[in-house]
């Protein structure tokens, strides 16, 4: 198969040169269903990558975030990333001076190098997940938006056809499409761990955060009540992923703490 992106030859579902999927995508405009690679739908026209929202014009919530809007929008016009990594803080907010080191929640492996290293044709569907989920992460703690760009809708993509995940697995795609501005899907992602799992603290503050950006402020409060009524009791329970995300949870409780007015002891 041609991939459509590169040109390449590939076999499998993803490029192995650029990473780009090579299976059918339903358009988000029409729901039309478009030959693997394309960029554009061919019956609307319409873009097949996640676009970012426009800013809105006022502000609201915590810290002056639009209701319902997406700093991600600002980002990829202004080039305001950092504003994107506050307020969606999670993923790379953390000890990233050794560019040896891998980003917060990455797999190990170091770094992945230019895209035609990457050969996702080798690697399971969650392998490659979490390495364009790596390469997202590195890309946005390097400032390299348009690298972001390229690879987040690759990296959902990814998780989507990863599916059945874990939690940790659930996190990743949560965090991924609120940074792609989709809060809506981020919320539901991270919401599907906690009707099974209410006291993951990764996607209790995932879901806080999602509901947050949307200007749900009362959802918000609630996830982020209960996290802070389990988290050292959750903490405790020492689940390999906390450990893997060890530098993002005291973010994940101080944004607790100052939405519910709560105490450290909480």
């Amino acid at each position: 198969m041609e991939c459509g992106r590169c040109g390449s030859e590939g076999e499998g579902k993803f490029c192995s040169s650029c990473g780009a999927t090579l299976v059918p995508r339903e358009c988000p405009s029409c729901r039309a269903e478009t030959p693997a690679g394309a960029r554009y739908c061919t019956e609307c026209g319409g873009a097949l990558r996640a676009e970012a929202p426009a800013p809105a014009a006022s502000g609201g919530g915590r810290g002056g975030r639009a209701e319902g809007g997406s700093d991600l929008g600002w980002w990829l016009a202004g080039g305001l990333l950092l504003a994107v990594l506050v307020v969606f803080s999670f993923p790379v907010l953390v000890g990233n001076d050794d560019a040896d080191e891998p980003a917060a929640g990455a797999p190990p492996g170091g770094d992945l190098g230019p895209a035609p290293q990457v050969d996702l044709s080798t690697m399971t569907p969650r392998e490659a997940a979490d390495r364009l989920y790596d390469r997202v992460m590195r890309a946005a703690s390097a400032g390299d938006s348009a690298e972001v760009e390229d690879f987040l809708p690759m990296a959902i993509d990814a998780y989507d056809l990863a599916r059945p995940l874990d939690a940790d697995g659930y996190f990743h795609l949560s965090l991924l499409q609120g940074m792609a501005g989709r809060f809506q899907e981020a919320l539901d992602t991270a919401e599907r761990v906690l009707e099974d799992d209410p006291d993951h603290l990764l996607n209790r503050a995932a879901a806080g955060e999602a509901a947050l950006q949307m200007g749900d402020s009362l959802t918000a409060r609630e996830h982020y009540a209960h996290l802070l009524e389990v988290f050292d009791r959750e903490l405790d329970e020492g689940r390999p992923e906390y450990e893997e995300h060890s530098p993002m949870i005291p973010q994940m409780r101080e944004d607790a703490e100052e939405l519910v007015g709560a105490s450290g002891d909480s």
